[in-house]
């Protein structure tokens, strides 16, 4: 039976992996990046924890890691959360260490692979698959293939305006999903809550701690009427931009994915609320959404899935 390695890259941990060809992972190692030593010193330990799993019938990896990347030329151009990777020759230095064919994709993609092949997405032709995390990134299965576009840009469904004057996003644009829907982007309107007279039990976590999205839905849970109207306003946008998707894809199925996305059945439940109450061009009773499945192990599953989706 054939063997791949797996590698998924993110800017606090990385996991490496070895999978039978069935999808039965075989054995995974992780160790914090550490993205202040750069390239080089990660690489090097990249590559070596890769040597261990290696094995004789093995025959290609699969690489899942941040973007802006150039998957054909296999280079990583300074992704935020990974400093000093301009222009890394990611592909070009693990063939030569590993002696494999190298595949490689932005994680958002990896991701999506992996949910159609082994989760939430096996069984349909169309998907689309979003993950709502501290940003908000997606990908895009048409007909049993994986949209790419030109310079790899398909999929960034985090930043489709929402609001023309909205909020300013990190890619420069304002009103995008992600500057209103991420756990950033719910951070920051706790935050901007605190200033106000309102009463709320964030303003005494605050004291303690950096807020963070899950604070806002912990207090919610609590009965927090700030908490709530920031999580509810963030979700009624998220339902929108998922709305805009399906008009324009009509999916079979929407996976949803991501520490936000995943954080409660009430979010599914929101979404459908609100893409029935948006979408009219396009059959929604036909269209499925549903949580992700694959868990913390998403992402070595997506690197897993671009070598299998890849290798010839």
């Amino acid at each position: 039976m054939k063997r791949y390695l797996a590698l998924d890259i993110g800017g606090t941990k990385i996991a490496c992996g070895r999978f039978r060809e069935d999808g039965f992972l075989e054995e995974k190692i992780t160790f914090p990046t550490k993205s202040e030593r750069g390239y080089e010193e990660i690489s090097k330990e990249i590559i070596s924890e890769l040597l261990k799993l290696k094995t004789e019938d093995t025959v290609a990896l699969g690489v899942g890691t941040a973007g802006p990347l150039d998957r054909i030329k296999g280079e990583v151009y300074s992704p935020p959360n990974l400093p000093g990777w301009n222009r890394a020759p990611l592909r070009r230095d693990l063939e030569d260490a590993l002696n494999l064919p190298v595949f490689i994709d932005n994680d958002a993609n990896a991701a999506c692979l992996g949910e159609f092949f082994f989760g939430a997405g096996k069984g349909v032709r169309d998907l689309v698959y979003i993950t709502v995390s501290t940003g908000i990134g997606g990908g895009l299965i048409i007909d049993g293939k994986l949209l790419h576009g030109r310079r790899d840009s398909a999929g960034e469904v985090g930043h489709q305006t929402i609001i023309p004057d909205g909020p300013l996003c990190n890619c420069g644009n304002k009103g995008c999903l992600e500057a209103l829907a991420s756990g950033t982007a719910i951070a920051r309107k706790a935050k901007e809550a605190l200033l106000k007279e309102e009463p709320t039990i964030l303003k005494e976590w605050a004291k303690r701690e950096e807020l963070t999205a899950k604070h806002v839905r912990e207090a919610m849970l609590k009965g927090d009427v700030v908490a709530r109207e920031i999580w509810e306003e963030a979700m009624e946008y998220l339902g929108i931009g998922i709305g805009n998707i399906i008009t324009i894809v009509s999916p079979e199925r929407v996976v949803i994915g991501g520490s936000i996305g995943l954080s409660g059945e009430d979010v599914i439940t929101k979404i459908k609320e609100v893409v029935g109450k948006r979408v009219f061009l396009v059959p929604i009773e036909l269209v499925e959404i549903v949580p992700a499945k694959l868990g913390e192990n998403v992402g070595l599953y997506g690197a897993f899935a671009v070598a299998l989706y890849e290798f010839k």
